[in-house]
Order: C-alpha cells, then sequence, then structure tokens
C-alpha cells in the first residue's frame, strides 16, 4: 500500500500555486497524490509534478466508498462553498489520522480552534518544478519561495510524512 495525498482545489491553476511544491515532495518520497478538481481541461501542469487529476463530483459522490488518504490539502474557500468539503474535512479532523492542511486567506470560523499554522520547505527539485508547472497553467509570476504555507488540524498521532513543520 503506497501512501496517498489527496489535494482539493477549486482549478488546477490553484492546486499547483498553493501546494505544488509539497506534491511534488510527496511524489518523491513515493506518495500517490491525486488533485481533485471539477476542471480538468488542462492536466500538464499537474503533470509536471507527477500528480494525478481525479473528478472532484466523482470524488465527492463516492463519500466514504473509497480508502482515505493519509494527507488532504484543501482550499479554504471550498470548505465555505461545498457543504460536502466542509463535511469531508471535519470528518477528517475529527477521525485524527488523515493530516488536513488547509491554504486560503478566510478560515471558515468552525475550524479556527482546529488548525495551526505549519509550512512545508520546498526542495530545491520542488522548486523548480513548481515553476515550470506555474508557467505550464499560464501563471505569469512564476517566481517561487522557499516554503509553502497551510493551516493544519491536530493529528491523533504524528503525521506520516513529517514534512509539514509549525510556522513561525
Amino acid at each position: 500500500m503506497r501512501y496517498r495525498l489527496d489535494v482539493v482545489a477549486p482549478s488546477i491553476a490553484e492546486a499547483v500555486r498553493y501546494a505544488g511544491g509539497w506534491m511534488f515532495d510527496r511524489v518523491m518520497a513515493g506518495w500517490d497524490v491525486n488533485v481533485l478538481v471539477t476542471d480538468r481541461d488542462d492536466v500538464r501542469p499537474l503533470k509536471i509534478l507527477g500528480a494525478e487529476t481525479v473528478d472532484l463530483e466523482t470524488a465527492l459522490a463516492a463519500g466514504d466508498d473509497h480508502p482515505h488518504p493519509q494527507a488532504l490539502a484543501v482550499a479554504a474557500d471550498l470548505i465555505e462553498r461545498d457543504t460536502r468539503v466542509r463535511v469531508g474535512v471535519q470528518r477528517a479532523l475529527d477521525h485524527g489520522l488523515t493530516e488536513v492542511a488547509l491554504w486560503g486567506e478566510h478560515w471558515p470560523v468552525e475550524l479556527d480552534h482546529d488548525v495551526d499554522s505549519v509550512q512545508h520547505r520546498l526542495s530545491a527539485a520542488a522548486r523548480v518544478f513548481k515553476a515550470q508547472a506555474l508557467a505550464a497553467a499560464s501563471i505569469g509570476d512564476t517566481a517561487v519561495g522557499p516554503v509553502e504555507t497551510f493551516r493544519s488540524g491536530a493529528m491523533s498521532g504524528p503525521p506520516i510524512g513529517a514534512d509539514l513543520i509549525p510556522a513561525g
């Protein structure tokens, strides 16, 4: 069994912008990385990072019928817009076995007490591949910083990847 990171985003471009380096580093560590989006027109940016696309609607309809990932990254605004995403994230946080990371400007109020700021320090290779993926996604500013910042929920045990560290 391989470890799995699922990334839930409104678009491929947003997934690459906010979590592209983390996705690449997890792929290089042997993880399966799936990006769940509704728009799968141009998957080249994800192919550059080694990630696969999954139809978000199909995944949400399956609910608990498929195995849970060991890590989950979600755009915070999707939690506010889609009840199914909100319920899935809250369930993952409550269960405590899935590492949950959120990105975005606005945090759902009901999750504010369950998450802390964390960072992923990108490998040198991740920075290069993320820049290429951003260019493929037609994102003009392809400057890639050394870290990606998330808010992450507490787990009942240490995270499997242990690559998200407290920000500070």
